[in-house]
């Protein structure tokens, strides 16, 4: 059914990012990043599992698929991988920054300074209302925002030495 399609392209789609996250990270290690907040990952993968197993558990096989808030949620996988592109090696699911590394301001960064977790926030409400689960899109937007407040606070501090020291656009 068009349900169980979506929502298996999605599984595959975060199964795909984790690879080349995990990549990603290997190789900004090895080149001496350090990783932040790595205390606060395991609560943020365990968000999200639990987010989309209880979007599959809750979604009947022949739910009816909202196309409004597909092409929603579609838009909103443009702009993620607009945000890859633009990270290239430095997009990971993890904080790590790479001291002496430029912070990057261009693409969507230019327009604000964290879309990734723009488009994440739009993602946990919109994905559920693509099959009418309006309360899990709330539930988990509450919960989403109290995990995020810790990330992006986590992330501003390892990121604030390297936006003093630099300007440059990377």
């Amino acid at each position: 059914t068009a349900a169980q399609i979506i929502l298996g392209l999605v599984c595959v789609q975060r199964l795909i990012e984790l690879a080349l996250a995990r990549r990603n990270t290997e190789r900004l290690l090895a080149q001496g990043a350090v990783e932040y907040g790595a205390g606060h990952y395991p609560w943020i993968v365990l968000f999200h599992g639990v987010w989309l197993a209880a979007i599959i558990f809750r979604t009947i096989p022949d739910a009816a698929v909202n196309w409004f808030w597909l092409a929603a949620f579609l838009g909103l996988q443009a702009l993620r991988l607009w945000v890859q592109l633009t990270l290239g090696r430095f997009w990971t699911t993890r904080v790590i920054s790479l001291a002496g590394a430029p912070v990057v301001r261009r693409g969507p960064y230019r327009f604000m300074r964290h879309p990734n977790y723009a488009v994440i926030i739009g993602e946990i409400a919109v994905l559920p209302l693509v099959f009418g689960e309006w309360m899990i899109a709330v539930a988990f937007s509450i919960v989403h925002a109290l995990l995020l407040r810790e990330r992006i606070r986590v992330e501003e501090e390892a990121l604030a030495p390297r936006r003093a020291t630099t300007s440059a656009d990377s």
